[in-house]
């Protein structure tokens, strides 16, 4: 099995200043997602060594080790090209289209979508989800659940504690309010049309 590792991000940590500060883009990219990929690549060997033969492994558990790091992986990815320094712009293009035919305007989806973000029960993600002819608006928490399969994440907004927590503290609704300040609609619309 080919194995993951961490990418680069496409900004300096500083960049998403005042928005997200360095020291949390430093401990969320370099700390977390790390552990994210180590989690990963230590759930292929043990899947390897089963497929192999070694029947002493729990594969439920390895199985649902897989899937959270591996998720929080892929997330993580996203997330982070889902960002670019703070900017006062709206999205365009096919993109304001699909928001528009799915939601009415893009105020509507901004509303719906924090709202979701705002609502996620303990750890998670909000996340914009397209078939190709929609554009939906759900969950995913703890990496490995809700997720609508078949559906190709477009936009992602992390909300577990480490995202935020030593900035705004218990402000979740605030983050996610000034998140979208840093929202690249540029590498949105790019995800969006490796479907259309």
């Amino acid at each position: 099995m080919k194995r993951v590792t961490l990418p680069e991000l496409p900004y300096a940590y500083d960049a998403l200043e005042p928005v997200i500060s360095r020291r949390i883009m430093e401990l969320h990219h370099s700390k977390h997602h790390a552990g994210y990929v180590k989690g990963a690549n230590a759930a292929m060997e043990k899947l390897e060594a089963y497929y192999e033969g070694d029947t002493t492994i729990d594969i439920r558990a390895v199985m649902r080790d897989f899937s959270f790091h591996m998720n929080g992986h892929i997330l993580h990815s996203i997330f982070w090209n889902n960002m670019r320094p703070p900017r006062d712009d709206e999205p365009g293009g096919e993109l304001r289209d699909f928001i528009e035919s799915s939601f009415g305007s893009v105020g509507t989806f901004k509303r719906v979508f924090s709202e979701v973000a705002k609502s996620v029960e303990g750890v998670g993600w909000a996340v914009a989800y397209t078939d190709g002819k929609e554009i939906y608006v759900g969950y995913v928490e703890k990496h490995n659940l809700y997720h609508i399969a078949g559906f190709k994440p477009i936009l992602v907004l992390d909300v577990w504690e480490h995202a935020y927590y030593l900035q705004y503290e218990n402000r979740r609704a605030e983050y996610v309010e000034n998140w979208w300040n840093v929202v690249n609609w540029d590498d949105v619309e790019k995800r969006l049309k490796e479907v259309i």
